[in-house]
């Protein structure tokens, strides 16, 4: 027997809840960019199908649910942190904040919350973390695809304004392209310089060539 996606929003309407958000996130990984979360909730008649764990899909199948869910959902909340407070607070942090800003723009409001993850987020509503959310709760499914594509659509226009980096290939993740790049040109103004891989090897790049 498969996994029953609305198991966590069934429960939760049992306890009362009539309006059940999905929170997860994107982007806690890149080297630059910012981490972008969403919050959606569905209808209890959504039927789309192959609404899943954003990283499970193709691109091209993440644009489409991505329509379907923003023509379907009763609400949808986009919540971004940019990479300079990334670097002032962690990216765990950020990662929560972002949550938090994403469930502050739903309309109208939740009344309960399915937030992918270890952590519950601040806010008042009641609200429960799972672990693999985003494999087992479609609310937090659709919000993985939400945020996975914003961010996406995001970077790619960095990749605009920075294209020696490469941007709309990689999306500012740590491929060796992109780690060549910050090697050769030096982090730009959206890369996060508290990472691992951006500041460090610009400097071992330059005190190579100056040998």
């Amino acid at each position: 027997m498969g996994i029953n996606v609305w198991h966590y929003e069934n429960a939760a309407r049992r306890q009362g809840h009539t309006r059940v958000a999905g929170i997860d996130e994107a982007g806690r990984g890149p080297l630059a960019g910012p981490v972008v979360a969403a919050a959606v909730v569905l209808p209890i008649d959504f039927e789309i199908s192959g609404v899943t764990d954003s990283k499970r899909l193709s691109p091209r199948t993440r644009d489409r649910l991505y329509d379907d869910i923003y023509s379907h959902a009763e609400s949808v909340g986009i919540g971004i942190v940019d990479p300079a407070e990334i670097d002032r607070i962690n990216i765990l942090k950020a990662s929560l904040a972002a949550m938090s800003i994403a469930v502050r723009n739903l309309s109208p409001i939740p009344d309960f919350l399915l937030i992918d993850g270890l952590f519950t987020i601040s806010s008042k509503l009641p609200q429960q973390a799972i672990v693999r959310g985003d494999s087992a709760s479609i609310s937090i499914s659709a919000a993985s695809i939400v945020a996975k594509v914003t961010r996406d659509r995001i970077m790619e226009g960095y990749g605009m304004d920075y294209p020696e980096y490469g941007f709309h290939r990689h999306k500012g993740y740590p491929t060796k392209a992109h780690k060549e790049a910050i090697a050769c040109f030096g982090p730009c103004l959206i890369h996060r310089r508290s990472f691992s891989g951006v500041l460090k090897d610009d400097a071992l790049v330059k005190s190579q060539t100056t040998r």
